[in-house]
């Protein structure tokens, strides 16, 4: 796929059928750690996945002739899916076994693979539930910082904490591709820094109008297709849209 942001005619977040459906499907693995005694925050979860994604497509290895770079053109030249898994014990110490990157928060652990053939899981990340990833935040998180990334959950929207994470990572990616070269280099050396939090009710309309990446879903689980599910809203976003002009629609899972 190309460096530059993929135009609004031939994005693979679109919601109609195209030449995209018809290439080979992959998706882009993901697993957080939920120890049964230790489980991480829910918004952290949610903003480690976010990072876990940008963090791969930043890699040296997704990119030009890396190791990865093959599989992760062959993902993005179809539809985007990711999905969440979680695991505890020995079971994140096979995934952690697989080559991928773990990304670590404030209690948060979230390992991404590249991507793997939509019926080819390896063996050790297909044994892992997709079910059981609800998480709690112990306490309500604090007010975003305006001057960073925030992705802004639908607030009428109920997701499982799974679902939310990988809804949340395909927001940062419309970001990513989004952005110029240097405003990548940017954010990447800063470490990605942002934040997920869930709008106010009477600001959502707004943001879904704003022009910004936008994210809808499928509607393959727990929500109705078509949802809108999360605004990426980047510093550098701001104002006149640019590249896909905001509107995507994901089929995630």
């Amino acid at each position: 796929m190309s460096e530059d942001p993929t135009p609004v005619s031939d994005s693979p977040f679109r919601s109609e059928p195209s030449s995209r459906d018809e290439a080979p499907q992959f998706v882009l693995p993901l697993v957080v750690r939920i120890e049964r005694a230790d489980p991480p925050a829910r918004t952290d979860a949610l903003e480690t996945a976010a990072r876990a994604v940008l963090t791969i497509l930043a890699d040296e290895r997704s990119t030009g002739e890396g190791e990865w770079a093959g599989v992760m053109r062959d993902w993005q030249d179809a539809r985007i899916r990711k999905v969440v898994r979680r695991a505890r014990g020995a079971e994140w110490r096979r995934a952690e076994a697989l080559d991928g990157i773990t990304v670590t928060g404030k209690s948060a652990q979230v390992r991404v693979f590249p991507p793997v053939p939509l019926d080819g899981w390896p063996k050790d990340l297909a044994r892992l539930q997709v079910s059981g990833t609800d998480l709690d935040d112990p306490e309500p998180p604090v007010d975003a910082d305006p001057a960073a990334p925030v992705l802004w959950l639908n607030p009428d929207l109920g997701m499982s904490a799974g679902k939310a994470m990988a809804q949340a990572g395909h927001a940062a990616q419309l970001a990513w591709w989004e952005l110029s070269d240097g405003e990548r280099t940017a954010w990447r050396d800063a470490g990605f820094p942002l934040a997920v939090r869930t709008a106010d009710a009477d600001r959502w309309p707004g943001l879904t109008g704003s022009g910004l990446p936008l994210v809808r879903d499928a509607g393959f689980t727990e929500i109705a297709p078509g949802s809108c599910t999360v605004v990426a809203d980047h510093p550098a976003l701001r104002g006149e849209p640019r590249g896909t002009g905001g509107l995507a629609s994901t089929r995630s899972e």
